[in-house]
């Protein structure tokens, strides 16, 4: 089995970086870059069989999908088929049969269907999103896109090795889809569940897929710059999605934290927790929450990595020669990043 990638976890090698240097707000020209997209409704395929009949049924769809098939149900829903498709398997009776007859989740499938009858629109974001990321990544291979619903695990982007990735529709049915709260998701989060989302979720991924970062024993700052690299990858790859959709703020967030800037930055010199690396005391600033430890409830819980990314920018402006390559492959120490960065917010 190959290794499996979801947002934060695992790392793996490193692709080629290629592209134009410096921090243009202007977007290359991608118009005449090569993109086809091979896309599977696996949610549908799996809605579709035949439930008094798992045996024949499972052995058809592992022929359609031989690898993401075994991962679905045994790594990523736990079901522990492991390839026994047999009606009287406890894994089958137990566990793939009750989730799909139970009507909560029998539910949550006829949502996706009626919300996602089709993906046309999904892939012309998705398609525009592999462009820029073939413009800037020489050597990058576009995966294939399988569709899957995972029961409301929070599953909102997969890459199973570099050649496939997998959306789970379910995590993307509104911010006001009752069920989401029902199954304990915070309010904050799921601001993110949206259609619009869904080429954020897709691209942070591959980014985590290849430039992997391992928090422990890193200083905070060390944590901001890093997440500051991933976003500014999205913005890169991204253009024509709004930025506080690629930061995964409501625009009253952006808005505060652009006016805010100095404030925040200050709250971190005098808090001394630049080069702190407590990883409990550090991490809630670079991840998501309703709002940031000590700072007012307008902030977005990850205050840290908006930061980091306002960083990222001013040390690409200062070095207008770097290509995205070399940001990404960066390894200098986070204090002398920020001293070479020249940042001082006013």
């Amino acid at each position: 089995m190959r290794n499996v990638y979801i947002v934060l976890l695992f790392p793996v090698i490193l692709l080629s970086l290629i592209g134009c240097g410096g921090d243009s707000d202007t977007p290359p020209d991608v118009t005449d870059i090569n993109v086809s997209i091979n896309s599977k409704r696996f949610d549908k395929d799996l809605y579709n069989i035949d439930t008094n009949n798992f045996a024949a049924e499972l052995q058809q769809l592992e022929e359609k999908y031989p690898d993401f098939l075994p991962f679905y149900l045994d790594q990523l829903m736990g079901f522990g088929v492991r390839g026994n498709y047999s009606d009287t398997a406890m894994a089958i009776k137990e566990g793939i049969r009750a989730f799909m007859t139970h009507k909560d989740y029998r539910g949550v499938f006829d949502t996706v269907l009626a919300k996602y009858p089709e993906t046309k629109d999904i892939e012309e974001q998705l398609t525009k999103g592999f462009r820029y990321t073939k413009y800037y990544l020489k050597d990058y291979q576009v995966p294939e896109v399988i569709y899957m619903v995972t029961g409301l695990q929070n599953h909102a982007a997969i890459t199973i090795g570099s050649d496939q990735l997998a959306i789970g529709l379910d995590m993307f049915l509104g911010s006001d889809y009752p069920f989401y709260k029902s199954v304990g998701l915070a309010d904050y989060a799921t601001i993110k569940f949206n259609k619009e989302n869904i080429p954020v979720a897709a691209f942070r991924t591959i980014y985590r897929l290849h430039q992997p970062f391992d928090a422990q024993g890193k200083v905070l700052l060390d944590m901001m710059i890093n997440s500051g690299k991933e976003m500014y990858f999205v913005s890169k790859v991204l253009p024509f999605v709004d930025e506080h959709i690629r930061l995964g703020y409501t625009k009253e967030q952006l808005e505060w934290c652009e006016q805010n800037e100095a404030m925040v930055y200050d709250f971190f010199i005098r808090q001394e927790l630049l080069y702190e690396n407590n990883l409990q005391k550090v991490i809630r600033y670079v991840m998501e929450g309703p709002n940031s430890t000590g700072m007012p409830p307008e902030s977005p819980g990850n205050i840290g990595a908006w930061l980091g990314l306002q960083m990222v920018k001013a040390y690409m402006k200062k070095h207008p020669e770097m290509t995205l390559e070399e940001l990404m492959k960066e390894q200098k120490d986070p204090q002398r990043f920020l001293q070479e960065s020249k940042y001082k917010p006013k």
